[in-house]
């Protein structure tokens, strides 16, 4: 098989699985281990610069939560545009590191008040409210 086409290929099959998972959140190891378990496997480099390539076409974001959580990334397709309306938060618990995919339009109001009325405009893929998850919070309230 040619090189080319190859990496077409597993482009064409990233972005039919990825299409399937429209609005969900996934990391690279999520793609690894599907393809693997699909007997279909498809290395971690390729998969890194195929989802670099869909950022690029708009097709893909990419959210970079800190330095100690691999980015996680989500699939738009088409509805590049309306992805701008369909903005996701992240939450990390402190405790236990669970990530926390958040959509909730009472931020759009925060995020449109930090604008208005302070000139500052917020950037959602790399914006994360850190705190405890509900049931590291629940622990807590448990101890003495």
């Amino acid at each position: 098989m040619e090189k080319g086409k190859y990496k077409t290929q597993h482009k064409e099959e990233l972005q039919k699985y990825l299409s399937n998972l429209e609005g969900e959140h996934f990391t690279v190891a999520d793609l690894v281990i599907h393809f693997r378990e699909e007997g279909r496997p498809i290395g971690t480099t390729t998969i890194y610069r195929q989802l670099e390539r869909l950022c690029e076409e708009g097709l893909v974001n990419k959210y970079l939560i800190d330095q100690n959580s691999p980015a996680c990334f989500e699939y738009v397709g088409e509805r590049k545009e309306a992805s701008k309306e369909h903005l996701f938060f992240h939450c990390k618990c402190s405790r236990c590191g669970a990530l926390i995919h958040l959509h909730c339009h009472e931020l759009d109001f925060m995020m449109e008040h930090l604008l208005v009325h302070h000139g500052f405009h917020w950037n959602p893929k790399r914006t994360v409210f850190y705190g405890l998850c509900e049931n590291c919070a629940r622990e807590e309230e448990k101890r003495p």
